[in-house]
């Protein structure tokens, strides 16, 4: 029995699991397509904020993937929610980018760069960070600002290697201010775990959860008693202590689900 076989619901990484910077991993789409033709169910869920939901379900269905919107969760979706429920109305500042503050603005709260007034940091993958973006954040931490970050990837995957991602600016500032990080949104939390059961309705021990990373893909599917595949078309990077996390599989990539063996 295969992996595909033995399993009726898939959680998928997509940066690094299903594409690479600007180019498909070989024969995901054909993966993606069988599983969905086989009824199985599926939901991707991803920590990078640099697009909506929407941009990642257009580029996937772009490469021929069949998918719905709705079956696409990312990590600016799930902070999004919590701020609206918490601090509706806050000021925040956000290290991010553009497509990530618009995200969080509409959840009603208001973006500020005057350290005095803000509310609340929030930290993520930018594209566009700089010394000044850091110094407003550090400020604002000194003044009292809470301190939240849509995801902790030291790195993200490129066509090319990896640029640093927002566990590196969370180190930064940590050092900067003596503030730790106080909640994080994005794999392997319980904020993004319960978003994708809000999404997929699924039977655990059936449930397979395929990613690049041990310290959030691997390490959600442990933490939450769901078996997991790691894939090495992604990071090449695993951080001190990651020897105790281990998945259930280790694949070339995510074509193996067709004919790897369980």
């Amino acid at each position: 029995m295969n992996l595909s076989e033995k399993y009726d619901y898939f959680i998928f990484d997509l940066d690094g699991t299903i594409y690479r910077g600007e180019h498909l991993i070989p024969r995901a789409d054909e993966v993606i397509n069988q599983l969905k033709a086989f009824g199985k169910k599926i939901v991707f869920v991803s920590n990078k904020t640099t697009g909506t939901a929407n941009d990642y379900y257009h580029l996937l269905k772009n490469w021929g993937l069949n998918v719905e919107e709705n079956d696409i969760i990312n990590s600016t979706i799930v902070v999004a929610n919590y701020l609206k429920k918490k601090f509706n109305g806050n000021k925040f500042f956000a290290i991010g980018e553009d497509s990530f503050i618009n995200e969080i603005e509409k959840s009603d709260l208001k973006f500020s760069t005057i350290p005095e007034e803000i509310n609340i940091i929030l930290i993520t993958l930018d594209r566009t960070f700089n010394y000044s973006k850091l110094e407003i954040a550090a400020r604002a931490l000194e003044k009292g600002a809470r301190f939240f970050a849509a995801n902790i990837d030291d790195t993200c995957p490129v066509d090319n290697g990896e640029v640093i991602d927002a566990g590196s600016t969370i180190s930064a500032l940590e050092k900067r201010t003596h503030r730790k990080l106080e909640l994080h949104f994005g794999k392997p939390s319980e904020y993004m775990f319960n978003e994708i059961k809000n999404r997929l309705q699924f039977i655990p021990e059936r449930t397979l959860l395929i990613g690049d990373r041990l310290e959030t893909d691997i390490m959600m599917g442990n933490k939450f008693g769901i078996n997991t595949a790691l894939v090495n078309t992604g990071v090449k990077y695993f951080p001190n202590g990651a020897e105790n996390i281990v998945p259930t599989y280790q694949l070339n990539s995510v074509f193996d689900l067709l004919n790897h063996k369980s």
